[in-house]
């Protein structure tokens, strides 16, 4: 597979900040969808990504939307990494890309969190639901995101986008995915006119903690962010209490008391308590956080099988669509929705 031609980021950096030594160029293990780099230029230490090589589903990878989201939220004061330079040439490297800032801290790819003493585990999660907290209470309009998509219908549009998503790919739909997503065409919840900015994909394995603190200092990789419903991403960020450690690190099955993890509750609790006026995510809800991921790996799937995924283990992946759909059919089920009134 081609790769990303780094070797013309130096003159490019020299040409926009002025000549300095390259002293780090180093591949970010992980991520899924847009390839990550480590970039050290001078004094500056920074983290570039980019849009991967290849066909890509359309909308998605939008690393334009990253880097304006960036710009709005940094000098408000969220917990953001700061921007630096946005590259839309696709001849620099071979797709566009951008650059932020580089923020030392911890990030936690498993929601079980088994790098942490069990007294610790408690306060990271409810320090996530703090940030989640902060960005429900953002004003998009106040930050110049007015126009950052179309106000109302969010959900509906996101069946939509989702749903064509699904159908462009060549990879085979599971039938529950099929299911699920008929389901929540058909328990759609009326738009009640509340707008919000929505993350896409607030989840742990997408946060910086300070590096002693339970306490978020950066949220990472915006490019499924929008203007939306306000209970979209606490739908989304309860999944891990919905699917199994070995489905993407959920913790759904453990004992959490034992662990020192928080119950969905709690951790609920503790977001209302930050962000008062939003309310608890409902079945629609995290039904539809787990269609959205499904729909997700599906797309890691379609890379896999064409060559273009970005991370060398996706393969472990690609299977776990499937999975996800079962999941959100069954979260349907447990509020008293059944899933036998989808096509």
């Amino acid at each position: 597979m081609a790769a990303h031609d780094l070797a013309a980021l130096g003159p490019w950096l020299d040409a926009a900040f002025g000549p300095a030594p390259m002293a780090e160029v180093a591949r970010v293990a992980g991520g899924q969808s847009n390839p990550t780099w480590f970039v050290t230029h001078g004094d500056a230490r920074m983290v570039l990504r980019a849009k991967p090589l290849g066909p890509i589903l359309p909308g998605a990878h939008a690393i334009e939307r990253e880097f304006r989201v960036l710009s709005a939220l940094h000098p408000a004061g969220l917990p953001v990494p700061r921007p630096i330079a946005l590259c839309t040439d696709p001849a620099v490297i071979g797709t566009p890309f951008y650059l932020m800032e580089r923020v030392e801290g911890r990030i936690f790819a498993d929601s079980s969190l088994p790098e942490l003493p069990r007294a610790e585990r408690s306060a990271i999660w409810m320090g996530l639901a703090d940030a989640l907290g902060a960005l429900g209470r953002v004003d998009p309009a106040a930050l110049g995101l007015a126009d950052f998509g179309r106000p109302g219908g969010y959900f509906a549009r996101q069946l939509a986008r989702w749903g064509a998503q699904r159908a462009a790919a060549r990879t085979a739909s599971s039938a529950d995915l099929i299911a699920l997503e008929g389901w929540l065409q058909a328990n759609l919840p009326p738009d009640d006119g509340r707008i919000a900015l929505v993350h896409g994909d607030f989840r742990m394995g997408n946060m910086i903690f300070h590096p002693t603190e339970p306490r978020v200092v950066a949220i990472l990789d915006w490019e499924l962010a929008t203007l939306g419903h306000p209970l979209a991403d606490p739908g989304f960020v309860v999944m891990p209490w919905r699917s199994a450690p070995e489905e993407y690190g959920g913790i759904a099955g453990l004992d959490l008391a034992a662990l020192g993890l928080p119950t969905e509750a709690a951790f609920l609790a503790r977001h209302a308590a930050a962000a008062p006026d939003i309310g608890p995510p409902g079945a629609f809800h995290r039904a539809f956080a787990l269609y959205r991921f499904a729909v997700i790996f599906l797309g890691i799937a379609e890379r896999v099988r064409t060559g273009t995924a970005s991370d060398p283990e996706a393969q472990r992946f690609a299977p776990l669509s499937a999975r996800f759909a079962a999941r959100g059919l069954a979260a349907a089920a447990e509020a008293g929705l059944s899933p036998a009134r989808a096509p």
